[in-house]
């Protein structure tokens, strides 16, 4: 039957994987919210009735509480990511360096992030919501930028392997077949790393973008999240 062939179809069950994990469900979330965000200062910007607009910011606004309940406690994670990675002796100083910054870049904005969660939902206001956002989002920019420079340092790093290896050897030509895939991963990543740089950057004010490219750059880092947990969860 047709019903039993799209029950017991691959897709469904990679599907549910996908939205049974938590990193899943939130990258959806969040591509939908930066396009709200996106959409909703398109429909300002021409003119557009508010009842239009508002159905888009109020996705915006719920779907970023959503995400905010969500990530509570996550902050731990990255905690212990920073002292595997700081315990790593054969690990690139560079890269070491970078992955301990990145981590605990991440850990700080996850635990500020979670303490602001009460004033956000209504439940507990608090005056000092917007010194604590601010610090939130210098921690994630840090992140940001030490897994930014670790992206621009593994690209060369691939590139001098690369140069190394005699691709007329047949191990020379599998090592340059890995080295592609790593570099296109690399690739993937930093540019996912440069697009959310802006949100962080312009809610700082260090830069000057408006709702509409925020709002791009967030969908598009959230649409490589999504495929980079797609592929993990395949």
């Amino acid at each position: 039957m047709v019903a039993d062939a799209l029950v017991y179809h691959p897709s469904v069950a990679h599907y549910l994987k996908f939205v049974a994990t938590t990193v899943g469900r939130d990258k959806l979330l969040r591509t939908l919210q930066y396009f709200s965000r996106f959409y909703a200062w398109y429909l300002l910007r021409t003119n557009a009735s508010q009842a239009s607009i508002a159905p888009f910011e109020a996705i915006k606004k719920n779907f970023g509480l959503s995400r905010k309940l969500m990530r509570v406690g996550k902050n731990i994670e990255h905690f212990k990511a920073a002292a595997v990675a700081s315990d790593t002796a054969n690990l690139d100083p560079v890269l070491r360096y970078t992955a301990v910054g990145r981590q605990l870049g991440y850990a700080m904005y996850l635990s500020f992030d979670a303490i602001t969660y009460l004033d956000s939902a209504g439940i507990r206001p608090s005056e000092s919501i917007k010194r604590l956002q601010k610090e939130a989002y210098k921690a994630w920019l840090a992140g940001l930028l030490c897994s930014t420079v670790s992206g621009v340092y593994t690209l060369y790093r691939l590139r001098q392997r690369d140069l190394s290896i005699d691709k007329k050897d047949g191990e020379g030509v599998v090592e340059s077949k890995k080295i592609a895939r790593e570099r296109a991963a690399t690739n993937m990543q930093l540019v996912s790393d440069l697009c959310d740089i802006t949100i962080p950057g312009s809610a700082l004010g260090y830069v000057n973008l408006d709702d509409g490219l925020v709002g791009i750059a967030g969908t598009i880092s959230s649409l490589i999240g999504v495929y980079t947990t797609w592929k993990k969860t395949a």
